[in-house]
């Protein structure tokens, strides 16, 4: 009886890993080509916002990179890509600090139509991420960081759309250069809190 209920629990913690595989290349594939159309409109439209997000695109690519790694291994295995993950999170924050700092010398003005084109694409995508990471939430310390960076993606799209609107009505890079800020700050924090729970599993 013990015997058969610890196999019937193997099958479904193979059927669970599976099912969290399967999402993971799904929203790591989703966003590599993200990160490549953001960047790419993001230096066109002299955009901090979208650059900012584009590198968080990346970010996350190599987050579920990670993720996927992992998925069959240990806590130990799982709180180490943790901690992994939360570095990459706070290197995004100073990389995007950094464009804000050359953009307050710069002084472009971005291209609203470009940035708010872009910014619909990007919230779409992750939205579909978002959608299909929900329900695995909290399967683990694994896909719980995965779905933080998700979430937090959301707030990031929603904030350059805000900020295009912004900066149509006011014709000025003020905007951008406040969320880029923002960003950062959104960055180090989600990395705190994922390199604090790494460290309490380890």
């Amino acid at each position: 009886m013990s015997e058969h209920c610890c196999q019937h629990k193997a099958k479904e913690l193979q059927k669970l890993q599976k099912r969290q595989s399967k999402v993971l290349w799904t929203i790591l594939i989703i966003n590599a080509v993200m990160f490549v159309v953001e960047f790419s409109g993001g230096v066109k439209a002299a955009s901090l916002s979208l650059t900012g997000d584009s590198l968080d695109m990346l970010g996350d690519a190599l987050v579920y990179g990670c993720s996927l790694y992992v998925i069959q291994k240990g806590k130990k295995a799982q709180a180490r890509s943790a901690l992994l993950k939360g570095s990459i999170m706070f290197i995004t924050a100073i990389a995007v600090f950094a464009r804000a700092t050359y953009q307050l010398f710069a002084q472009t003005v971005p291209t609203v139509q470009l940035m708010s084109g872009i910014g619909i694409l990007a919230l779409l995508a992750n939205l579909i991420c978002f959608l299909l990471l929900i329900r695995h939430r909290n399967d683990n310390i694994n896909m719980s960081s995965v779905w933080l960076c998700s979430r937090n993606d959301i707030i990031a799209n929603t904030s350059v759309l805000l900020t295009a609107g912004l900066v149509f009505l006011t014709g000025s890079f003020i905007p951008d250069l406040i969320l880029g800020l923002l960003l950062t700050l959104v960055f180090a924090q989600s990395a705190g809190k994922v390199l604090a729970q790494a460290k309490r599993e380890l």
